[in-house]
Protein backbone atom coordinates (compact mmCIF):
# COMPACT_ATOMS: atom_id res chain seq x y z
CA UNK A 1 0.00 0.00 0.00
CA UNK A 2 2.87 2.58 1.07
CA UNK A 3 4.54 1.67 -2.79
CA UNK A 4 1.34 1.89 -4.09
CA UNK A 5 0.77 5.68 -2.53
CA UNK A 6 4.19 6.38 -3.67
CA UNK A 7 4.00 5.80 -7.28
CA UNK A 8 0.66 7.09 -7.85
CA UNK A 9 1.78 10.23 -6.51
CA UNK A 10 4.40 12.18 -8.29
CA UNK A 11 5.40 14.47 -5.60
CA UNK A 12 6.51 11.19 -3.33
CA UNK A 13 7.58 9.60 -6.42
CA UNK A 14 9.83 12.26 -7.28
CA UNK A 15 11.29 12.47 -3.61
CA UNK A 16 12.25 8.65 -3.96
CA UNK A 17 13.18 9.08 -7.62
CA UNK A 18 16.12 12.02 -6.46
CA UNK A 19 17.13 9.43 -3.76
CA UNK A 20 15.56 10.55 -0.31
CA UNK A 21 14.82 7.82 1.59
CA UNK A 22 11.24 8.07 2.52
CA UNK A 23 8.23 6.07 3.91
CA UNK A 24 4.98 6.04 4.76
CA UNK A 25 3.73 4.87 8.21
CA UNK A 26 0.52 4.76 7.85
CA UNK A 27 -0.67 8.89 8.12
CA UNK A 28 2.85 10.08 8.21
CA UNK A 29 5.70 10.69 5.55
CA UNK A 30 8.88 9.95 7.23
CA UNK A 31 12.21 10.71 5.42
CA UNK A 32 15.28 9.61 7.11
CA UNK A 33 19.34 9.32 7.10
CA UNK A 34 18.47 13.44 7.09
CA UNK A 35 22.14 15.31 7.71
CA UNK A 36 22.01 17.99 10.26
CA UNK A 37 24.85 19.95 12.70
CA UNK A 38 24.15 19.59 16.26
CA UNK A 39 25.32 22.02 19.67
CA UNK A 40 28.61 20.46 19.45
CA UNK A 41 29.52 21.18 15.83
CA UNK A 42 28.43 17.21 15.13
CA UNK A 43 27.46 16.06 11.63
CA UNK A 44 24.38 14.03 12.71
CA UNK A 45 21.40 12.30 10.91
CA UNK A 46 17.92 12.78 11.85
CA UNK A 47 14.40 11.90 10.63
CA UNK A 48 12.03 14.23 8.90
CA UNK A 49 8.55 13.65 9.13
CA UNK A 50 5.09 15.07 8.12
CA UNK A 51 1.31 14.25 8.40
CA UNK A 52 -0.56 12.84 4.90
CA UNK A 53 -3.16 14.93 3.06
CA UNK A 54 -4.75 11.75 0.64
CA UNK A 55 -7.26 11.61 -1.29
CA UNK A 56 -7.80 7.40 -1.93
CA UNK A 57 -4.37 6.19 -3.28
CA UNK A 58 -2.61 9.76 -4.41
CA UNK A 59 -1.19 12.56 -2.27
CA UNK A 60 -3.07 15.89 -2.34
CA UNK A 61 -1.67 19.00 -1.36
CA UNK A 62 -0.13 19.36 2.43
CA UNK A 63 -2.60 20.63 4.82
CA UNK A 64 -0.31 22.06 7.21
CA UNK A 65 3.56 23.96 6.57
CA UNK A 66 4.74 22.58 10.19
CA UNK A 67 7.10 19.05 10.31
CA UNK A 68 8.35 17.12 13.07
CA UNK A 69 11.48 15.90 13.42
CA UNK A 70 13.45 13.30 15.30
CA UNK A 71 16.93 14.23 16.46
CA UNK A 72 19.17 16.71 18.74
CA UNK A 73 17.85 20.59 17.86
CA UNK A 74 19.51 21.52 14.19
CA UNK A 75 22.25 24.21 14.02
CA UNK A 76 24.01 26.38 12.11
CA UNK A 77 28.11 25.39 11.03
CA UNK A 78 28.65 27.61 13.71
CA UNK A 79 26.54 25.45 16.16
CA UNK A 80 23.67 27.91 17.20
CA UNK A 81 20.52 27.05 16.94
CA UNK A 82 17.98 27.79 14.07
CA UNK A 83 15.67 29.49 15.57
CA UNK A 84 13.59 31.12 12.63
CA UNK A 85 12.14 27.26 12.20
CA UNK A 86 11.52 26.80 15.56
CA UNK A 87 8.04 25.59 16.85
CA UNK A 88 7.78 23.41 19.37
CA UNK A 89 10.11 20.96 21.84
CA UNK A 90 9.42 17.98 23.44
CA UNK A 91 8.63 14.03 23.19
CA UNK A 92 6.20 13.22 20.45
CA UNK A 93 4.44 9.94 19.90
CA UNK A 94 2.81 10.36 16.85
CA UNK A 95 2.33 6.93 16.53
CA UNK A 96 2.89 3.46 14.66
CA UNK A 97 6.45 3.52 15.97
CA UNK A 98 7.15 7.20 14.74
CA UNK A 99 8.69 9.23 17.96
CA UNK A 100 10.14 12.79 17.41
CA UNK A 101 11.82 15.66 19.76
CA UNK A 102 11.01 18.82 17.78
CA UNK A 103 8.35 20.69 15.48
CA UNK A 104 9.90 22.84 12.93
CA UNK A 105 7.44 25.84 10.96
CA UNK A 106 8.86 27.15 7.94
CA UNK A 107 6.49 28.27 5.75
CA UNK A 108 7.11 29.82 2.07
CA UNK A 109 4.75 32.98 1.14
CA UNK A 110 2.51 31.15 -0.80
CA UNK A 111 2.62 27.76 1.12
CA UNK A 112 4.11 24.57 0.09
CA UNK A 113 2.76 23.83 -3.26
CA UNK A 114 2.96 19.66 -2.94
CA UNK A 115 4.95 17.16 -0.52
CA UNK A 116 8.50 17.22 -2.41
CA UNK A 117 8.33 20.81 -2.32
CA UNK A 118 7.64 20.91 1.50
CA UNK A 119 10.27 18.17 3.02
CA UNK A 120 13.02 19.12 0.26
CA UNK A 121 12.82 22.40 1.78
CA UNK A 122 12.85 21.51 5.38
CA UNK A 123 15.71 18.99 4.32
CA UNK A 124 17.80 21.77 2.84
CA UNK A 125 17.71 24.24 6.13
CA UNK A 126 18.71 20.91 7.92
CA UNK A 127 21.02 19.58 5.67
CA UNK A 128 23.30 22.71 4.49
CA UNK A 129 24.97 23.33 7.70
CA UNK A 130 26.25 19.86 7.42
CA UNK A 131 27.26 20.38 4.07
CA UNK A 132 29.15 23.18 5.19
CA UNK A 133 31.23 21.09 7.68
CA UNK A 134 31.67 17.91 5.99
CA UNK A 135 31.47 18.52 2.33
CA UNK A 136 29.24 16.15 -0.36
CA UNK A 137 26.70 14.96 2.63
CA UNK A 138 23.49 14.85 1.68
CA UNK A 139 20.01 13.81 2.35
CA UNK A 140 20.26 11.97 -0.94
CA UNK A 141 20.97 8.40 0.54
CA UNK A 142 19.51 6.54 -2.97
CA UNK A 143 18.28 4.01 -0.37
CA UNK A 144 16.32 0.69 -1.61
CA UNK A 145 12.70 0.93 -0.20
CA UNK A 146 11.62 -1.24 2.85
CA UNK A 147 8.90 -3.49 2.13
CA UNK A 148 5.43 -2.25 2.73
CA UNK A 149 3.90 -1.90 6.61
CA UNK A 150 1.88 -4.92 7.23
CA UNK A 151 -1.79 -2.81 7.50
CA UNK A 152 -5.42 -3.97 7.86
CA UNK A 153 -6.70 -1.23 5.92
CA UNK A 154 -7.26 -1.13 2.37
CA UNK A 155 -6.06 2.54 2.05
CA UNK A 156 -4.09 4.67 4.18
CA UNK A 157 -5.29 5.54 7.26
CA UNK A 158 -4.44 9.61 7.84
CA UNK A 159 -7.53 10.12 10.29
CA UNK A 160 -5.44 9.63 13.42
CA UNK A 161 -1.97 10.90 12.63
CA UNK A 162 -3.07 14.41 11.12
CA UNK A 163 -4.13 15.14 14.37
CA UNK A 164 -1.68 13.09 16.81
CA UNK A 165 -3.62 10.32 18.08
CA UNK A 166 -1.48 7.66 15.92
CA UNK A 167 0.10 6.51 19.69
CA UNK A 168 -3.42 6.31 20.88
CA UNK A 169 -4.77 3.98 17.66
CA UNK A 170 -2.23 1.77 18.48
CA UNK A 171 -3.59 0.41 21.79
CA UNK A 172 -6.21 -1.26 19.71
CA UNK A 173 -4.24 -2.66 17.18
CA UNK A 174 -3.79 -5.77 19.18
CA UNK A 175 -7.82 -6.68 19.30
CA UNK A 176 -9.09 -9.45 17.78
CA UNK A 177 -12.95 -8.22 18.28
CA UNK A 178 -16.05 -10.31 17.81
CA UNK A 179 -19.96 -8.70 16.94
CA UNK A 180 -22.93 -10.96 18.03
CA UNK A 181 -25.93 -9.60 16.60
CA UNK A 182 -25.24 -7.86 13.30
CA UNK A 183 -28.66 -5.46 14.02
CA UNK A 184 -29.20 -2.34 13.79
CA UNK A 185 -26.70 -1.34 17.22
CA UNK A 186 -24.54 -4.39 16.06
CA UNK A 187 -24.02 -2.89 12.65
CA UNK A 188 -23.28 0.64 13.69
CA UNK A 189 -20.87 -1.14 16.41
CA UNK A 190 -19.22 -2.91 13.07
CA UNK A 191 -18.89 0.60 11.50
CA UNK A 192 -17.13 1.98 14.10
CA UNK A 193 -14.82 -0.73 15.07
CA UNK A 194 -13.88 -1.31 11.29
CA UNK A 195 -12.14 2.24 11.39
CA UNK A 196 -9.88 1.40 13.83
CA UNK A 197 -6.41 -1.08 13.37
CA UNK A 198 -7.98 -3.65 15.50
CA UNK A 199 -6.16 -6.93 13.88
CA UNK A 200 -9.64 -8.89 13.65
CA UNK A 201 -13.24 -8.36 12.99
CA UNK A 202 -15.55 -11.93 13.58
CA UNK A 203 -18.56 -10.98 12.50
CA UNK A 204 -21.56 -13.31 13.65
CA UNK A 205 -25.45 -13.70 13.35
CA UNK A 206 -27.50 -16.22 11.24
CA UNK A 207 -29.96 -14.28 10.08
CA UNK A 208 -30.81 -12.65 6.59
CA UNK A 209 -30.45 -8.67 5.67
CA UNK A 210 -34.43 -7.80 4.85
CA UNK A 211 -36.02 -4.36 4.22
CA UNK A 212 -36.54 -3.42 7.81
CA UNK A 213 -33.00 -3.57 8.52
CA UNK A 214 -32.13 -1.31 5.73
CA UNK A 215 -33.85 1.49 7.70
CA UNK A 216 -31.81 0.75 11.15
CA UNK A 217 -28.48 0.35 9.83
CA UNK A 218 -25.66 1.95 8.35
CA UNK A 219 -25.04 2.82 4.20
CA UNK A 220 -28.18 2.40 1.91
CA UNK A 221 -28.55 -0.67 0.47
CA UNK A 222 -30.04 -0.86 -3.44
CA UNK A 223 -33.39 -2.38 -4.31
CA UNK A 224 -31.19 -5.63 -5.82
CA UNK A 225 -29.52 -5.65 -3.28
CA UNK A 226 -32.34 -6.43 -0.95
CA UNK A 227 -34.27 -8.89 -3.44
CA UNK A 228 -31.26 -10.62 -2.53
CA UNK A 229 -31.90 -11.40 0.75
CA UNK A 230 -27.92 -11.45 1.71
CA UNK A 231 -27.06 -13.04 5.48
CA UNK A 232 -26.61 -9.87 7.16
CA UNK A 233 -22.80 -11.06 8.01
CA UNK A 234 -22.65 -11.22 3.78
CA UNK A 235 -23.58 -7.69 3.46
CA UNK A 236 -21.90 -5.86 5.48
CA UNK A 237 -18.29 -8.27 5.37
CA UNK A 238 -19.03 -6.98 1.82
CA UNK A 239 -19.47 -3.33 2.65
CA UNK A 240 -16.86 -3.18 5.05
CA UNK A 241 -14.02 -4.94 3.42
CA UNK A 242 -13.76 -1.69 1.15
CA UNK A 243 -11.97 -0.38 4.28
CA UNK A 244 -10.99 -3.14 6.93
CA UNK A 245 -9.25 -6.42 5.74
CA UNK A 246 -9.68 -8.19 8.76
CA UNK A 247 -13.60 -8.85 8.45
CA UNK A 248 -13.89 -12.55 9.17
CA UNK A 249 -18.34 -13.42 8.64
CA UNK A 250 -20.07 -16.14 10.46
CA UNK A 251 -23.67 -16.80 8.99
CA UNK A 252 -25.06 -18.65 11.65
CA UNK A 253 -26.63 -18.15 15.09
CA UNK A 254 -24.24 -18.43 18.32
CA UNK A 255 -25.58 -21.50 20.52
CA UNK A 256 -24.24 -24.55 22.51
CA UNK A 257 -22.68 -26.28 19.43
CA UNK A 258 -20.66 -23.78 18.05
CA UNK A 259 -18.96 -21.57 20.56
CA UNK A 260 -15.76 -22.02 19.56
CA UNK A 261 -16.57 -19.81 17.21
CA UNK A 262 -15.70 -17.27 19.92
CA UNK A 263 -11.85 -18.70 20.17
CA UNK A 264 -8.90 -16.80 20.52
CA UNK A 265 -11.06 -13.14 20.58
CA UNK A 266 -9.97 -10.25 22.80
CA UNK A 267 -13.35 -8.27 23.00
CA UNK A 268 -16.69 -8.87 22.28
CA UNK A 269 -19.61 -6.78 21.74
CA UNK A 270 -23.75 -8.69 22.50
CA UNK A 271 -25.89 -6.94 20.31
CA UNK A 272 -28.42 -9.90 20.35
CA UNK A 273 -31.97 -10.24 22.47
CA UNK A 274 -32.30 -11.89 25.82
CA UNK A 275 -31.96 -15.97 25.42
CA UNK A 276 -30.22 -18.54 27.37
CA UNK A 277 -27.95 -18.34 24.34
CA UNK A 278 -26.86 -15.01 25.60
CA UNK A 279 -26.27 -17.13 29.10
CA UNK A 280 -23.76 -19.43 27.12
CA UNK A 281 -22.31 -16.84 25.46
CA UNK A 282 -21.42 -14.97 28.65
CA UNK A 283 -19.94 -17.95 30.18
CA UNK A 284 -17.88 -18.72 27.02
CA UNK A 285 -16.06 -15.26 26.77
CA UNK A 286 -15.58 -15.71 31.08
CA UNK A 287 -14.20 -18.93 30.34
CA UNK A 288 -11.40 -17.05 27.65
CA UNK A 289 -10.55 -14.42 29.91
CA UNK A 290 -11.92 -11.94 27.58
CA UNK A 291 -13.51 -8.41 28.52
CA UNK A 292 -17.41 -7.50 26.25
CA UNK A 293 -20.12 -5.22 26.39
CA UNK A 294 -23.35 -5.93 26.71
CA UNK A 295 -26.14 -3.73 25.10
CA UNK A 296 -29.70 -3.09 25.53
CA UNK A 297 -32.63 -0.98 24.57
CA UNK A 298 -36.59 -0.36 26.00
CA UNK A 299 -38.48 1.64 23.77
CA UNK A 300 -42.24 1.99 24.38
CA UNK A 301 -45.11 4.25 22.46
CA UNK A 302 -47.12 5.90 25.04
CA UNK A 303 -49.53 8.90 24.25
CA UNK A 304 -48.08 8.95 21.04
CA UNK A 305 -44.17 9.76 21.35
CA UNK A 306 -41.54 7.08 22.07
CA UNK A 307 -39.66 6.91 25.12
CA UNK A 308 -37.44 4.43 26.77
CA UNK A 309 -33.97 3.44 27.69
CA UNK A 310 -30.39 2.24 25.85
CA UNK A 311 -28.20 -0.20 28.67
CA UNK A 312 -24.09 -0.67 27.82
CA UNK A 313 -23.14 -3.26 30.26
CA UNK A 314 -19.27 -4.02 30.75
CA UNK A 315 -17.91 -7.31 31.98
CA UNK A 316 -13.50 -7.52 32.33
CA UNK A 317 -12.01 -10.00 33.96
CA UNK A 318 -11.76 -7.47 36.82
CA UNK A 319 -15.01 -7.49 37.60
CA UNK A 320 -17.90 -9.49 36.81
CA UNK A 321 -20.48 -10.33 39.61
CA UNK A 322 -22.66 -7.60 38.30
CA UNK A 323 -23.52 -9.34 35.26
CA UNK A 324 -25.44 -12.20 37.12
CA UNK A 325 -27.51 -10.05 39.65
CA UNK A 326 -29.43 -8.73 37.34
CA UNK A 327 -28.18 -6.11 34.97
CA UNK A 328 -27.78 -8.41 31.76
CA UNK A 329 -31.32 -10.44 31.70
CA UNK A 330 -30.81 -13.83 29.67
CA UNK A 331 -34.55 -14.78 29.96
CA UNK A 332 -36.92 -13.75 27.31
CA UNK A 333 -39.95 -12.25 29.42
CA UNK A 334 -41.75 -10.48 27.59
CA UNK A 335 -43.58 -7.64 28.52
CA UNK A 336 -41.66 -7.98 32.34
CA UNK A 337 -38.42 -7.14 30.54
CA UNK A 338 -37.66 -3.66 29.28
CA UNK A 339 -35.51 -4.44 27.06
CA UNK A 340 -37.76 -6.88 24.88
CA UNK A 341 -39.20 -4.19 23.06
CA UNK A 342 -38.88 -4.92 19.39
CA UNK A 343 -39.09 -1.25 18.71
CA UNK A 344 -36.01 0.42 17.11
CA UNK A 345 -35.33 3.57 15.38
CA UNK A 346 -31.59 3.95 13.63
CA UNK A 347 -30.36 7.07 15.49
CA UNK A 348 -30.94 5.65 18.83
CA UNK A 349 -29.04 2.50 17.48
CA UNK A 350 -26.12 4.61 16.33
CA UNK A 351 -26.06 6.21 20.03
CA UNK A 352 -25.73 3.05 21.97
CA UNK A 353 -23.37 1.33 19.80
CA UNK A 354 -21.83 4.93 20.10
CA UNK A 355 -22.04 4.15 23.94
CA UNK A 356 -20.74 0.54 23.78
CA UNK A 357 -17.58 1.63 21.56
CA UNK A 358 -16.95 4.14 23.63
CA UNK A 359 -16.86 1.91 26.43
CA UNK A 360 -14.61 -0.58 24.56
CA UNK A 361 -12.08 2.60 23.81
CA UNK A 362 -11.77 3.16 27.57
CA UNK A 363 -11.64 0.10 28.80
CA UNK A 364 -8.35 -0.32 26.50
CA UNK A 365 -6.84 3.19 27.70
CA UNK A 366 -7.71 5.42 24.57
CA UNK A 367 -10.58 7.59 26.02
CA UNK A 368 -9.76 9.02 29.94
CA UNK A 369 -11.88 7.16 32.50
CA UNK A 370 -12.13 8.60 35.58
CA UNK A 371 -15.05 6.69 37.04
CA UNK A 372 -14.53 2.57 35.66
CA UNK A 373 -18.27 2.28 35.20
CA UNK A 374 -19.10 -1.12 34.56
CA UNK A 375 -22.93 -0.52 33.83
CA UNK A 376 -24.77 2.93 32.15
CA UNK A 377 -28.02 3.84 31.07
CA UNK A 378 -29.63 6.41 28.96
CA UNK A 379 -32.93 7.37 29.40
CA UNK A 380 -34.16 9.59 26.19
CA UNK A 381 -37.02 11.43 27.87
CA UNK A 382 -35.21 13.06 30.52
CA UNK A 383 -31.61 13.14 28.32
CA UNK A 384 -30.22 11.58 31.58
CA UNK A 385 -27.41 9.05 32.03
CA UNK A 386 -26.74 7.54 34.76
CA UNK A 387 -23.37 5.03 35.29
CA UNK A 388 -23.31 2.13 38.46
CA UNK A 389 -20.75 -0.74 38.94
CA UNK A 390 -18.01 0.96 39.51
CA UNK A 391 -13.99 -0.75 39.60
CA UNK A 392 -12.67 -0.25 42.94
CA UNK A 393 -9.52 0.39 41.26
CA UNK A 394 -10.36 3.42 39.05
CA UNK A 395 -8.39 4.14 36.25
CA UNK A 396 -6.05 7.54 36.54
CA UNK A 397 -6.59 11.02 34.94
Amino acid sequence: MSQKLINLSPDLKRLRDEGYFIQIRSGLLVMRDVPYVNAQREVKLGTLISTLNVAGDVARTPDTHVAYFDGEFPCAADGNPLRQIAHQSGALNLGNGVMAKHSFSSKPPSGYTDYHHKMSTYAAILAGPANVLKPGVSPRTFRAPEDEENSVFCYTETASDRVGIGALTALLAKERVAIIGLGGTGSYVLDFVAKTPVREIRIIDGDEFLQHNAFRAPGAPNIDQLREAPKKVDYLKALYSNMHKGIVAHGVALEAGNLHLLDGITFAFICMDASEAKRLIVRKLEALGAAFVDVGMGLELVDGTLGGILRVTASTPEKREHVHQGRISFANDGADNIYSSNIQVADLNALNAVLAVIKWKKLRGFYRDLEGEHHSTYTTDGNLMLSGDFYATRRAA
